[in-house]
């Protein structure tokens, strides 16, 4: 019995919504900018971790990871009959391996990874749903000095690997939810005023704030250059509880831009869409021209215990690739099939990268220019075509 397959009613090479094959020579162009990243973070002391891809849910959702939920697909083990998540975001899992597996260890623990993250719907500006995350973590340690080594760490690894015109804006996720629970804002209207303050709309911020609306017009009209933001935050009467929250802002940003006249450093006080589970400052990475962050990052709770402090980032390969020169095409060399394997080695290790011929060919230089290659290898010697 044979089984007829109308070959015309599936697109074999059609994928799932925002995701996409990695074609040559992006693919390796993508694994040498992130070993380059890495290898940044392993020069500042960062030790390479690599979590698993799926874990159980109630793992994976514990302490920061709660804020990720809504974006995390979820499966059930076959095996455990239990719940599973496929990892949104690789730093809650980086986090829970320095609070567990590595919770005895020297502190401050300095963590590096790599890998992918699958997300159940794509953001505004990134269509992609499958996305490359590089990141480092420094955990253990909660003072200006960790934040700007972190800061730094990150404007290294993107001002190595090519990025020009690099920005950095800072933000203070904590001070929102701070002045709405100390002003008595309701929890009825404190979410909606969060969300008028990240959609930048006076006229809700107003209706919202009610009494208070004055103060929170005014730190939506200090985002700005660092200089000048701090500056209106001074002059706005603010509550002495979140005085530790500007104290940190004003000790960090000002050596940030001061110690790099290259970069850009701004401050947004009421951001805070994508910094739900950050308890410090935060940060984003944007490059002149580019759309989407570069990454971003900051201090957060670790697995709830505040005692430990955390900071960390976060780079978005997707639009740190965006943000490189195209990929330089490596010189292929076309070898006959002739050539012995002790030739093929000396010219490896001269840095050709060798494409051998299987067979007898009429014309090494059309042969060359269909593989893709830039030289021949001719009477023992190589030419350029």
């Amino acid at each position: 019995m044979s089984i007829k397959v109308d070959n015309n009613s599936i697109n074999k090479t059609l994928l799932p919504s925002g995701l996409r094959d990695q074609l040559p020579p992006h693919a390796a162009h993508e694994a040498s900018v992130i070993e380059g990243i890495i290898k940044t973070c392993e020069l500042s002391g960062y030790e390479r971790v690599k979590p698993p891809l799926i874990e159980y849910e109630d793992t994976l959702f514990s302490g920061p990871g709660k804020e990720m939920i809504n974006s995390t697909f979820r499966l059930m083990d076959p095996v455990s009959q239990k719940m599973l998540g496929l990892r949104s975001d690789l730093t809650i899992q980086v986090a829970r391996i320095a609070s567990s597996r590595l919770g005895h260890t020297h502190h401050p623990l300095r963590l590096c990874y790599t890998g992918e993250v699958l997300r159940v719907m794509p953001d505004d500006l990134n269509p992609e749903r499958e996305l490359v995350q590089v990141g480092a973590e420094l955990i253990g340690e909660d003072n200006p000095r960790a934040d700007m080594e972190i800061i730094y760490l990150a404007y290294d690894a993107l001002s190595n690997a090519g990025v020009k015109s690099i920005t950095i804006d800072i933000t203070t996720p904590a001070l929102i939810p701070k002045l709405v629970e100390e002003m008595g804002i309701g929890s009825e209207r404190g979410p909606k005023l969060r969300a008028a303050l990240d959609k930048k709309d006076p006229s809700a911020i107003a209706e919202l704030a009610g009494e208070n609306s004055e103060l929170f017009i005014g730190l939506l009209e200090a985002a700005g250059s660092w200089s000048s933001s701090i500056e209106k935050m001074k002059t706005l009467s603010l509550p002495k509880i979140v005085s530790p929250i500007l104290e940190r802002l004003e000790a960090v940003a000002p050596i940030i831009a001061g110690e790099n006249g290259n970069v850009q450093v701004t401050i947004d006080p009421v951001e805070s869409r994508g910094f739900e589970y950050y308890s410090g400052l935060g940060f984003s990475f944007f490059s002149r021209g580019i759309r989407g962050e570069l990454g971003r990052g900051g201090r957060y709770i670790l697995n709830g215990d505040s005692t430990v402090g955390s900071c960390g980032f976060t780079l978005y390969m997707e639009t740190v690739l965006r943000a490189l020169p195209n990929p330089i095409v490596k010189k292929r060399l076309l070898v006959p099939h002739s050539v012995n394997r002790d030739v093929l080695i000396s010219l490896r290790k001269d840095g050709w990268i060798t494409v051998s011929l299987l067979k007898k060919v009429d014309s090494l230089r059309n042969e060359a220019k269909r593989l893709n290659c830039s030289h021949i290898f001719l009477e023992g010697k190589t030419e350029k075509i």
